[in-house]
């Protein structure tokens, strides 16, 4: 298991965390983050004993984009990341690192600008009661790009220009993130926020992972194409685990009502 300055990666069980660990900064993003966030999302994407992932922050923030004072303090970080987004070469969320496992985005207080990035690319969005939601970028001169593109996939567009034009002076509560179907779940009080992320990880980690990793690739490729291409797609997806050992234990251990012994991802 790598070790991180940024980030803390942790194992409970099958669920596997990650977790933005810059609090004094509000997690926000610099150049050490960006390159451990890629290491730790492959990490855990390989480890056959985590079968789900969550992703939280923290302090008092989620997360709050890029490291503004970093960017502004010694000009080389800003050329690493333009010269990152011009050459399309991003290693920071579960979509970028094609993590094929279930990732839970789970937002804890504040969350702007580019931590929708985290929000778009993520499987599953929950939420403290008191989380915030605003994106600050043409407030301070920015371009809404990348992260809204990716929520306009997953919620109404209206929504989401009207949180691109309005910038920092306009925030979503959790209940109109959830209105808005940003989120799928509040969870009240803030504090039982992880505990509610590792159960519903849990719940998702009974399942087969060979089958979750074929029904994700199906579902997000869907994403990128158009209605037939997408369901000639997702029949390949279908087909890949006719044979596999998780499609006869499945039937089997509900016939004998015991909980499925799936095969780990790597044992095929």
């Amino acid at each position: 298991m790598n070790t991180y300055a940024t980030l803390k990666v942790e194992r409970h069980g099958p669920v596997g965390w990650l977790i933005f660990n810059r609090p004094e900064q509000l997690n926000a993003m610099n150049n050490e983050m960006r390159d451990e966030l890629a290491d730790a999302w492959k990490e855990l994407d390989g480890d056959p004993a985590v079968r789900a992932i969550v992703h939280t922050g923290e302090g008092r923030a989620f997360q709050t984009g890029v490291d503004v004072a970093e960017i502004a303090g010694d000009g080389i970080g800003m050329q690493r990341y333009q010269r990152s987004v011009e050459e399309w070469d991003l290693h920071f969320t579960s979509w970028h690192q094609q993590v094929w496992k279930p990732v839970i985005t789970a937002v804890n207080g504040i969350c702007a600008g580019g931590a929708f990035h985290w929000v778009a690319d993520a499987d599953i969005v929950i939420a403290a009661s008191d989380a915030q939601f605003f994106d600050p970028h043409v407030s301070i001169g920015q371009v809404v790009s990348l992260e809204a593109i990716g929520l306009i996939r997953k919620m109404p567009v209206e929504a989401v220009m009207r949180m691109a034009f309005v910038g920092r002076h306009e925030r979503l509560g959790a209940p109109r993130a959830y209105e808005l179907g940003m989120i799928s779940q509040i969870v009240d009080p803030p504090e039982r926020l992880r505990d509610e992320a590792q159960a519903l990880a849990e719940k998702i980690a009974r399942n087969s992972p060979a089958a979750m990793r074929a029904t994700k690739r199906a579902l997000w490729g869907a994403l990128e194409r158009g209605l037939t291409d997408a369901c000639r797609a997702g029949a390949g997806e279908l087909v890949s685990m006719w044979g596999h050992p998780d499609q006869e234990e499945g039937p089997r251990a509900f016939a004998e009502k015991r909980e499925p012994n799936w095969q780990d991802l790597t044992e095929r």
